[in-house]
């Protein structure tokens, strides 16, 4: 079994991202709109924050309280919209109050880094050009980096189906069929067990164990949950890894990887 190090993955990518930003005639701008004093939220934010300063990119965030209206959220964005030098927009989610698909449905399709506007999602579904989900870019780029042919294999993802329509979008274009499934799905361990490749985005602690997956599948574990204050993901790893070929470690697989997709959704955006 081999772990798949998304941290180095995403320093390569940071590398490739600063030095092409270096040689633009101008900085692209990331602004970030966070509500609330959720920890992680703020987190998460703060290391978006750390890798936009890292590779050059600008960056502007901005705070609102967990009760604001989302009208003004909608003002803000639209105001976003308008300026040249913000090529990007990010509402950070989950929303406190809000409605975060009518907020969303505000940004500007093009500006749309987190990849969730209905117009982008709707373009991925037909194969077109769009800007897709940083996670799910991160996701394929793992699954890639294990340089296993991809054509006629079959995938499960464990996981809403909103989160996964858009992964299942881009590994059709790999010639990969998927299915969706959530976790009390009666059929579960049946067909989990049967799929090459196995994506679990629950946040349910140590959920898949190592009678759900295939010997030799790719496993990529997008869950994390403060577990007796360690971090811990939706795969047991103790009984997994003798079963699977690959599997993505938490911390240090997904989480690395969706951040610099998302910078490369901001340079594509300013491109």
């Amino acid at each position: 079994m081999q772990l798949i190090d998304g941290r180095t993955l995403a320093q390569t990518i940071r590398v490739k991202i600063k030095q092409r930003v270096a040689a633009l005639p101008s900085s692209p701008g990331l602004a970030v709109i966070l509500v609330g004093t959720d920890p992680a939220s703020h987190t998460y934010v703060s290391i978006k924050q750390r890798a936009c300063e890292e590779v050059g990119i600008h960056f502007e965030k901005y705070l609102y309280s967990a009760t604001e209206s989302e009208e003004i959220i909608i003002k803000k964005i639209r105001e976003l919209n308008a300026r040249k030098d913000i090529n990007g927009i990010l509402v950070q989610l989950p929303l406190p109050n809000q409605d975060a698909d009518r907020v969303i449905a505000e940004i500007d399709p093009k500006k749309d880094v987190d990849g969730f506007h209905p117009d982008n999602i709707s373009k991925l579904k037909l194969g077109e050009p769009a800007l897709a989900p940083a996670v799910a870019l991160g996701i394929l780029k793992l699954i890639d980096s294990t340089n296993e042919p991809l054509s006629e294999k079959t995938a499960m993802i464990i996981s809403s189906e909103r989160f996964a329509e858009p992964i299942s979008a881009l590994l059709r274009e790999q010639g990969v069929a998927s299915n969706v499934c959530p976790e009390e799905h009666s059929n579960l361990k049946e067909q989990s067990s049967q799929s090459d490749i196995l994506i679990v985005a629950e946040g349910h602690p140590n959920f898949v164990k190592g009678d759900m997956v295939k010997p030799g599948a790719i496993v990529i574990d997008v869950g994390t949950t403060k577990v007796d204050g360690k971090l811990t993901g939706d795969v047991d790893q103790a009984s997994v890894e003798p079963i699977a070929g690959y599997l993505t470690p938490v911390p240090g697989g997904v989480g690395p990887m969706t951040v610099a997709m998302l910078l490369e959704n901001v340079l594509k955006a300013y491109r």
